[in-house]
């Protein structure tokens, strides 16, 4: 019944929302009402009326993208629909052909569109799609379900669809699916397996300096997380009946461990509102916009996770399967590999990803690379100007040097 109860929140703050902003467009645009109070007046609407959570897809806003010296037009083409994702392709017409990367976002309650800055500066080089699962409340029950071996399928179908020759980017927490997809692709000869893999701060062991996130996920049994977090979608929605772990609890965890930055976030945007200071608000607006807009997980990859990836480290312990076959790294022999890690990462701590270099034993010295960016981070693994400067070249030069 929460799922109900929180429709029901949602609705009743939907009556307040909606008041803020008849009282925003009646007293005045911006901060335009007179008086000592007035900015801050307006700025209390303002806050009011930003009072909820998205479960809609943002838009990646990526319209164009300097190449050389010139801006290109980035069309988005739908490269391969699925019932519970697509691979979406950022399309460019440029004079030479570019490597072609894949960008594998996480499942774990936020859109794809969390990664809008990892894309833009991946596509000044790159021919780059990205993975961008669906919202399971939008998929009806005759769907099917969704696991984490579906999970590896749909990774397997998406280089395919791309073709020989492509690269892979995993960040967080699809990096342990992503490995597995390679493993697999390599011990078939498939030969769409990419020719390199970059993995960012994702648990591929996390029993290795166990995070706040770890720890969770291990400190209490599967049945406490299926009768605590599990809930069925209400029936307005597509999903109807679809048990999932909704978006709004995973966004709940994520805030609360880090509550402080987050309650001081808002007060700055509030008084940069009431100061009039629309560009400086509108950075913190932009962030959280994205940062609010959640997803569900199927009940079957929520639980699947954390049985199989946090509890019982399975990939790192040499035990994971795929439809009931043994998953060995070791197959993979052509394929480059990279690892990224973030010193200040809260999330993934150091060593979680960069086991994967002992996983993948049968891989030649040359064709890996571990690379510690030590001032930075979860989030600033993969945005940022860290990422920008030098984090990218790094993945760049491993892509190149692989073409």
């Amino acid at each position: 019944m929460l799922y109900q109860a929180y429709q029901l929140q949602d609705d009743l703050a939907a009556l307040f929302r909606s008041s803020a902003r008849w009282a925003m467009g009646t007293f005045g645009v911006g901060m335009s009402l007179p008086g000592p109070f007035g900015g801050h007046f307006m700025a209390a609407l303002a806050m009011i009326s930003r009072f909820e959570l998205s479960h809609t897809r943002p838009a990646f806003g990526i319209d164009t993208v300097r190449v050389g010296n010139r801006d290109v037009p980035v069309a988005e083409e739908v490269a391969l629909d699925l019932p519970f994702g697509r691979l979406i392709h950022f399309a460019k017409d440029v004079d030479t052909p570019q490597p072609s990367v894949m960008i594998v976002a996480p499942l774990s309650g936020h859109f794809s569109t969390l990664l809008a800055g990892t894309i833009k500066t991946m596509l000044v080089d790159h021919d780059v799609y990205i993975t961008d699962w669906a919202n399971a409340r939008d998929v009806p029950v005759n769907a099917g379900t969704f696991g984490v071996d579906d999970y590896v399928d749909y990774l397997i179908k998406f280089f395919e669809t791309i073709g020989p020759g492509s690269h892979v980017l995993a960040v967080c927490q699809p990096c342990v699916q992503t490995l597995a997809a390679v493993s697999v692709m390599s011990a078939a000869g498939n030969p769409a397996t990419p020719i390199s893999m970059t993995l960012m701060a994702g648990p591929i062991d996390p029993r290795e300096s166990p995070t706040e996130v770890n720890e969770l996920a291990v400190a209490k049994s599967l049945s406490w997380f299926e009768n605590s977090v599990i809930h069925k979608v209400p029936a307005r929605y597509a999903g109807a009946g679809r048990k999932v772990y909704p978006g709004f609890l995973q966004l709940i965890a994520f805030v609360s461990m880090n509550l402080p930055r987050h309650t001081a976030a808002h007060r700055k945007l509030y008084a940069h509102l009431a100061a009039g200071e629309e560009k400086e608000a509108a950075k913190i607006k932009d962030f959280y916009d994205e940062y609010f807009a959640v997803l569900d997980m199927t009940e079957e990859f929520y639980m699947e996770t954390i049985d199989r990836v946090f509890q019982k480290a399975e990939l790192a312990q040499g035990q994971f399967t795929h439809h009931g076959a043994k998953v060995d790294p070791a197959a993979i022999r052509k394929t480059a590999l990279l690892t990224v890690e973030g010193g200040r990462d809260d999330i993934c701590a150091l060593g979680q990803t960069s086991i994967a270099h002992d996983l993948c034993s049968s891989l030649r010295p040359h064709l890996k690379r571990h690379h510690l960016q030590a001032n930075v981070g979860h989030y600033g693994v993969f945005n940022g100007k860290r990422w920008e400067k030098e984090i990218y070249p790094i993945v760049r030069n491993m892509i190149l040097a692989m073409e």
